[in-house]
């Protein structure tokens, strides 16, 4: 089904259009249909039931999965998720997102997802702890450095990495700090994995203005969500000359004509909790917020802000996905009859795992870097990366999204060819 064809009633899905965009990214390389097969189907997926006994000592069963969409260019790769709401087909999903985004940055790995269905929101550090060691140990012989390399994601932190990190070793009897990433320094983490993502997203913004004839220098900046990726995106943007005009967040929006002073609005929001009543701006509608006129739109929160509902009030040149999944399939026409540069979350957003791909080098050397070349060759990855994917646009005359897609499959499909398929 092309993009522009989505039912109304499914374009909030993200699955649906995910698959979409694979279905025209594949028509237009020429793909056959059983290759086709090969790309779309996961090559493992597991269900585990994981016995825990609460603190109130009652005993309780959570389940948990992990899926590999793929292994033919490496190691699957990809997030642990903790939440109430996961399913198996968002972990589906999200391992094959994890496939192309690899891919796009040309790092050898292939996708992987994981997930709990569990709310951390009301459990002890000690029933996440006791959670997080049975589910590594139920998947314990899917995983490794040469297998699955799993991270954090929703609701998990280096702290979960290092119970992983810690479960895994126990159980092969000696410590492998490379089978996962996103850990504490001192057992094996890398330095600048947690400004990766939105230094990413810097590089790739700078990149876009460049092509659209753009300077930095006073280039305003709206920022939907203020975690890790939009708090990081604004404040190594504000430091290169962007001027962050607006920040918003789900319990408001504030907005400064002239640029939020962002350390001091780092400050504020470590102190209170939240962005609101910052003193160096004005409170805004959080609903009208996304429309105001700028150089560039940074989502950084959540998948579904840009719709077709909304797309055509959208007032920037440039769209940078911080976030997966924030702008529907059916909102990507209304952008482009608009003009909007979007920069896709398959590019936009893999400042992270590339980060996490040198902390599992610098784990299986055994020598680690410092910052500063960590931050070079991240910027070396994410600027190569973004001139591949004009280049597809360029060559073949499709919007920068199907030019990521297109660029993502050809790479994981002429690895297949060359491997052959086994029988």
């Amino acid at each position: 089904m092309p993009t522009s064809r989505i039912p109304l009633e499914q374009e909030l899905n993200p699955w649906v259009a995910a698959e979409a965009r694979f279905n025209e990214a594949a028509l237009r390389l020429g793909l056959n249909d059983g290759l086709c097969k090969v790309l779309r189907t996961p090559a493992r997926e597991i269900t585990v039931n994981i016995p825990v006994q609460l603190d109130d000592g009652r005993l309780e069963v959570f389940t948990g999965y992990r899926v590999q969409h793929s292994i033919a260019r490496g190691p699957a790769k990809g997030g642990v998720r903790f939440a109430p709401d996961v399913t198996l087909d968002e972990v589906r999903a999200l391992a094959a997102w994890m496939t192309w985004k690899c891919a796009v940055v040309n790092i050898p790995f292939g996708g992987g997802k994981g997930g709990v269905i569990c709310n951390p929101q009301v459990l002890s550090e000690a029933e996440l702890e006791r959670i997080t060691r049975r589910y590594t140990a139920e998947i314990l012989p899917f995983i490794g450095p040469e297998v699955d390399v799993p991270a954090p994601d929703m609701n998990t932190n280096e702290q979960i990495m290092a119970w992983i990190m810690d479960t895994y070793s126990m159980h092969v009897r000696q410590t492998t700090t490379a089978v996962v990433t996103g850990k504490p320094l001192a057992l094996g983490g890398s330095r600048g994995r947690p400004e990766a993502t939105g230094r990413g997203c810097l590089f790739v913004t700078r990149e876009a203005l460049k092509r659209l004839g753009l300077p930095v220098e006073g280039s305003r900046v709206v920022i939907q969500g203020f975690g890790n990726v939009g708090s990081m995106s604004a404040k190594l943007m504000a430091r290169e000359g962007f001027k962050i005009v607006a920040v918003i967040e789900v319990d408001g929006a504030i907005y400064n004509s002239n640029g939020l002073d962002i350390p001091e609005l780092l400050k504020h929001r470590k102190t209170t909790g939240s962005i609101t009543g910052f003193a160096g701006a004005e409170a805004i509608d959080p609903a009208e917020a996304l429309f105001l006129e700028c150089e560039v739109l940074l989502p950084g929160a959540k998948e579904n802000v840009i719709t077709s509902q909304n797309a055509g009030r959208i007032r920037t040149r440039a769209l940078c996905e911080g976030a997966n999944g924030p702008t529907t399939a059916l909102a990507d026409h209304i952008l482009a009859s608009q003009g909007v540069f979007v920069i896709p979350d398959i590019l936009a957003n893999a400042g992270g795992v590339t980060v996490s791909y040198f902390e599992w080098v610098q784990d299986r050397q055994g020598y680690f870097w410092n910052e500063q070349l960590v931050n070079e060759r991240l910027e070396e990855i994410m600027v190569n990366s973004f001139r591949d994917v004009v280049g597809y646009v360029d060559k073949h005359g499709v919007n920068n999204r199907i030019a990521a897609y297109m660029l993502a499959l050809d790479r994981v499909a002429s690895v297949i060819k060359l491997r052959g398929i086994y029988a």
